[in-house]
């Protein structure tokens, strides 16, 4: 494992314990998606299914569990431990128009025409563009408290780093995955936008707001 990987599996961590220590913190989990957190646990579900038929290491074990049990603990505690502070309202975005359409291109290109490669592909495109809804609902409300700030920036350096993890391991170790790599591009622009925002103001101490 080279270090930009280890980091980008750090930065993830964070973000997830970012979000997790907010809502439980605050007994809230305003301006929080609810559906982007259901999505990323359909694609740790959807990733990490080999869990029981591929071992790589102690720590690849570890880290598929924790990523499993962190999304759907938030998932839990966002539809019922603290459902009465869930803002349903903003959090409109039609995840269908996300799902659907990353499943057929799962079938349609692919590694192997597997039952768990094609489930891996599908959490890969499926993770590019699970971070939509809660983009959305920042964009609906205007604004976004700090720690979500935070929890997104953490997301976004996750992505940064494992592109150039990609460059290292095509560098040194002559390995290429064209999905994964065309999927990360995607996710990283995705926070091109809010990555600006977040050096700008939140960095200043100042409340993140997106212009209408």
């Amino acid at each position: 494992m080279n270090l930009f990987r280890f980091l980008g599996d750090l930065s993830h961590l964070l973000a997830i314990i970012l979000l997790l220590l907010k809502i439980w913190k605050s007994r809230s989990c305003a301006g929080i998606s609810g559906k982007s957190q259901v999505l990323f646990a359909v694609v740790f579900t959807a990733r990490y299914l080999d869990l029981f038929t591929n071992y790589i290491s102690l720590y690849n074990t570890c880290m598929k569990v924790v990523y499993i049990a962190c999304s759907f603990t938030t998932v839990w505690m966002i539809y019922s431990k603290f459902k009465a502070t869930y803002d349903g309202n903003h959090d409109t975005f039609r995840v269908e128009f996300l799902v659907v359409p990353t499943a057929i291109l799962a079938f349609l290109v692919n590694h192997d025409f597997t039952p768990l490669e094609i489930l891996w592909t599908f959490s890969i495109y499926l993770e590019s563009v699970a971070i939509l809804p809660q983009l959305f609902m920042v964009s609906k409300t205007g604004e976004a408290e700090t720690i979500t700030s935070h929890y997104l920036f953490a997301l976004g350096v996750y992505r940064t780093l494992y592109l150039f993890n990609w460059i290292w391991r095509y560098h040194f170790e002559g390995f290429f995955d064209f999905i994964a790599i065309v999927a990360g591009l995607v996710q990283t622009v995705l926070y091109c936008d809010f990555f600006y925002l977040y050096i700008t103001k939140v960095l200043k101490g100042k409340k993140l707001s997106l212009p209408a």
